[in-house]
């Protein structure tokens, strides 16, 4: 008998998390089943550990990769093959190492006649709002459709990404580029001129004394410096994994002047596009929640989603249940409270997340081109202080020769 971490439902809703004994998963999930509670998941209690512990925690899904793969899935089965036919010429083509295991593993149980989604649930690595879509489609009978409606949410998704991201690249070059030649000005240049000067025995200006005095201590302590802020970085990726240090870092995140304000709308986005796509799927709105909240990655957030699902089991509309958290911006709420009443929920949380990606697109691309200036003026009065501290005793001295 192996032990089994089960998470299934009940008949008032209510999601339950427990360790149970069985010989296999397809055992437990037929006992469960048969007595009228809903499956979420079950994954062998080792392999949830390992998910759960270890230092760097588990493998991470190449989102783009699996987008290639998925719309190559959904060509095939739209061609005719089924599934099982198309999961064997996927399984051998895959040039991704991390997700063609998975992909066999997912062959091997649909061929011993697990459901498709039951088979992606059970390898614990692909995201949860990608197995319920599948289930849904399964349910529904549109997996083609359902599919689709993934493909283009993981598109757009991943091109707001990508756009962030490439916005933020040339700010972070330019910034290790400063901090770099810093660096060198500090522990090279200085610490050359200051021998030069004690070997002439000059009267050095104040400003060149402290300037000498910084890139000297620099450079005898730039080693263990260096050892330091690679132990920094190394405990602060240690504490930032434990839930209680991710939701303070969440707390900063939105507390932190200009850039709060865009991350908590980015987010926003994100939770409305996943639900929209969840909704438009058929699934009901309680579990597109609950999809959503373990989809996002910020536990601040996650909590409140959570806290929101369990007043709309409890007949609570979505708009108040979400406002209820006092984290969701206004304007989000009151859009929520118009599709809601005008019954185009889906439409609306989809259009809550074009605004607010438009939003912070805009606003990002604003701030960057203001952040670009500072710099390179803050790394020009470095440079200018160094150089006037530097060749200040210089022009003392020749002043003096004359």
């Amino acid at each position: 008998m192996a032990e089994y971490v089960l998470k299934f439902a009940d008949g008032r809703g209510q999601i339950h998390q427990q360790v149970a004994n069985a010989g296999s998963e397809k055992e437990l999930r037929d006992r469960y089943s048969q007595q009228g509670f809903l499956i979420y998941s079950i994954k062998p209690r080792s392999a949830a550990s390992a998910v759960s512990g270890g230092l760097f925690g588990r493998k991470k899904l190449d989102l783009e990769k699996f987008l290639i793969f998925n719309q190559q899935f959904v060509t095939l089965i739209r061609a005719g093959l089924p599934i099982l036919k198309a999961l064997d010429l996927l399984a051998e083509r895959l040039t991704d190492p991390k997700l063609s295991p998975y992909i066999r593993a997912v062959r091997d149980e649909v061929r011993g006649g697990s459901l498709l989604s039951d088979a992606f649930r059970q390898q614990g690595f692909f995201p949860k709002i990608y197995v319920t879509s599948v289930m849904a489609g399964e349910k529904s009978g549109s997996l083609v459709e359902v599919l689709d409606r993934y493909i283009t949410y993981q598109r757009l998704s991943l091109a707001v990404r990508k756009k962030v991201m490439v916005s933020l690249m040339y700010p972070c070059v330019l910034i290790v580029l400063v901090i770099l030649l810093m660096v060198f000005l500090v522990t090279y240049v200085v610490p050359t001129f200051a021998q030069l000067y004690s070997s002439m025995n000059a009267t050095l200006p104040t400003m060149t004394v402290w300037l000498i005095a910084l890139g000297t201590t620099a450079r005898s302590y730039i080693l263990i410096g260096v050892g330091g802020l690679v132990l920094a970085v190394f405990l602060f990726r240690w504490w930032a994994k434990k839930d209680a240090a991710r939701q303070t870092i969440d707390r900063f995140k939105m507390k932190s002047p200009i850039f709060g304000e865009m991350w908590l709308k980015y987010q926003v986005a994100q939770l409305s596009r996943i639900l929209s796509t969840l909704l438009t799927g058929g699934i009901p709105l309680v579990q597109a929640m609950e999809t959503a909240a373990d989809s996002l990655n910020t536990p601040l957030l996650k909590r409140a989603v959570e806290g929101a699902g369990k007043m709309v089991r409890e007949g609570q509309p979505l708009s108040g249940s979400l406002g209820s958290s006092k984290l969701f911006p206004a304007l989000a709420i009151d859009m929520l409270e118009v599709g809601e009443s005008t019954g185009s929920l889906p439409a609306m949380l989809n259009s809550v997340a074009e605004f607010f990606e438009d939003d912070v697109n805009t606003k990002m691309a604003a701030t960057l081109s203001l952040i670009e200036p500072v710099i390179m003026l803050v790394m020009g009065a470095f440079v200018a202080f160094v150089l006037i501290s530097l060749y200040l005793p210089i022009f003392s001295l020749a002043d003096n020769i004359h």
